[in-house]
């Protein structure tokens, strides 16, 4: 079933937030939808590469870099990952890298734009904790719905 954000939150309003900003549609599936899952890090991806190769059930991963370009938070290969386990998609507040390989995955992806440079692999950071990005706030197990025209958040 499709849910376009446009006619959500129309029907629904203020029972949504939505987030004024300008996230790239970058995967292969444009609209997207899920319980909402967590994870902070910044330009480090070894936690959510962990996280997403564990199963997603139709899950969202809302990825905080901290809005940083300087390196890929996800390429194809932990776009992959997520496919195999059953995610439905990540919004990531930074970068990516593979633009054209994760534009042919069945996977939404929305991102701030991408950079060619791999990121940290520590794996500092946090999981599964509420993250506010440009004023949006993201709880684990809340509704997250993506498409073409923005992201929309149960509130």
């Amino acid at each position: 079933m499709t849910v376009l954000t446009a006619e959500l939150y129309d029907e629904r309003g203020d029972e949504l937030q939505s987030v004024p900003l300008q996230f790239q549609t970058i995967g292969g599936r444009a609209q997207f939808s899920g319980p909402i899952r967590t994870v902070t890090c910044f330009e480090d991806n070894a936690l959510l590469k962990s996280i997403l190769s564990t199963p997603g059930h139709g899950a969202v991963l809302v990825i905080d870099g901290g809005g940083s370009l300087n390196s890929a938070l996800m390429g194809d290969m932990i776009a992959d990952l997520a496919i195999a386990n059953g995610w439905s998609g990540a919004i990531i507040n930074g970068a990516v890298r593979d633009r054209i390989a994760i534009g042919a995955l069945d996977l939404g992806v929305k991102a701030l734009g991408s950079n060619p440079r791999k990121s940290s692999k520590t794996g500092a950071g946090t999981a599964d904790t509420v993250v506010e990005i440009a004023g949006v706030v993201f709880t684990p197990g809340r509704t997250v719905y993506c498409d073409e025209d923005g992201i929309l958040v149960e509130r």
